[in-house]
């Protein structure tokens, strides 16, 4: 069951948490470096568990990481992460959290050489999810198969974040995002 029918059956608050982030995020290409380190930070965090708690804990994690300001978390320090792991709003994992300073790190140097994360992504496009998961693993840390597979459906690099038949695939389609691009 897609993502878009999943939540036609959901109600209540866990709808609205849920249609927030299908209708206005989910899918929608992103153009700003902190917000691309802020999903993928999110979608680390979310492996082992559900996308909903992830998304409960979103404020906490844009406050406990500095509003995923890449160059502060990225010149944490042990105090940092001291305070992180205490911090009982995030996921508490040492993995993950080492995983957002060390990738804070590595997107700090990207940012030197290609100019933004968005632009090393983007010279990168198109590749299948397979080379996406090779390169991530190779370049980042705690990014598997499916973690990959979210962090790119989720800004628009890779297609399937909407069924075709969902009102927000076609307003995603407007945005011209890079799944649909060919190079």
């Amino acid at each position: 069951m897609s993502y878009c029918s999943a939540i036609e059956m959901m109600t209540g608050d866990r709808k609205a948490l849920h249609k927030a982030y299908h209708d206005n995020h989910y899918g929608f290409p992103i153009h700003d470096d902190n917000e691309l380190f802020g999903r993928l930070i999110m979608e680390i965090n979310q492996a082992g568990l559900s996308w909903e708690t992830i998304l409960k804990k979103e404020e906490a994690f844009r406050k406990a990481y500095h509003n995923f300001n890449i160059k502060k978390v990225a010149t944490y320090t042990e105090n940092d992460r001291d305070r992180l792991l205490n911090d009982s709003g995030i996921i508490r994992n040492r993995l993950k959290v080492n995983a957002a300073i060390e990738n804070a790190k590595t997107i700090v140097a990207l940012q030197k050489e290609f100019g933004s994360f968005e632009k090393w992504l983007e010279s990168h496009h198109p590749k299948t999810k397979e080379e996406w998961v090779k390169l991530f693993k190779k370049t980042f840390r705690f990014t598997g198969g499916e973690i990959v597979n979210e962090f790119l459906q989720s800004i628009g690099y890779l297609p399937g974040a909407h069924s075709e038949s969902c009102a927000i695939f076609k307003k995603i389609q407007k945005t011209k995002p890079l799944w649909m691009q060919k190079k």
